[in-house]
């Protein structure tokens, strides 16, 4: 059975909510500067008109889901992930203010890297960053991998060591030191669930 979608439409010739691409296609082909997206369900679409289109241009529908959850992650808090173009390819990660989606900080492109490498490295990341601010938040990643790495202390990516992930490799030894000397709060690492959530807000939107 095919889902109902509900299409938001920012600006167009008209503005609001259509159940059918049909009407929504009325406002906005051939309209310069249209603005609209589609959702899966109308509770989504209500949040996401309220809001701006820049807060979805180029990110998932489900962005922003979290903020209709019964159950919602804890604020004020972090999110990092990671964008990996190829295995191994071209890997960058990032963090950002869960609440806002102000970005706190980017890395990369690093060269020959993995997605669960750029996690790992952007939970740490985002410890170290909190350590310098004296900041005390949860940090969420949808990376089980990655959680499980930084709570051993030790990211077991079977990725062959080369010249052109060198760095890559320096930055795991650092990131594993740092783990080795400093004992991790409880709780400081948690899972961000995508499920009830929709997508992680630091995601790149490169799905």
């Amino acid at each position: 059975m095919q889902k109902h979608k509900y299409y938001v439409v920012w600006k167009g010739r008209k503005t609001g909510i259509f159940t059918t691409w049909a009407e929504c296609e009325k406002q906005v082909k051939g309209f310069v500067g249209a603005q609209f997206k589609a959702f899966d369900n109308e509770a989504e679409a209500d949040a996401a008109y309220l809001a701006k289109y820049d807060d979805y241009k180029g990110k998932p529908s489900s962005h922003g889901k979290w903020k209709l959850a019964s159950v919602k992650p804890l604020l004020p808090s972090l999110c990092v992930d990671a964008a990996c173009s190829g295995a191994p390819g071209k890997l960058e990660y990032r963090s950002v203010n869960t609440e806002t989606g102000e970005e706190i900080f980017r890395a990369g492109p690093y060269s020959e890297g993995t997605n669960n490498i750029g996690e790992f490295l952007a939970i740490v990341h985002a410890l170290t960053w909190q350590f310098k601010h004296n900041m005390h938040i949860p940090i969420y990643s949808d990376s089980e991998n990655a959680i499980a790495w930084v709570a051993t202390g030790v990211c077991k990516t079977k990725l062959k060591h080369s010249e052109k992930n060198a760095v890559l490799f320096a930055l795991i030894r650092s990131a594993e030191n740092w783990l080795a000397e400093n004992e991790l709060p409880e709780d400081k690492v948690l899972k961000w669930e995508t499920n009830l959530w929709g997508e992680n807000p630091a995601d790149f939107g490169r799905k």
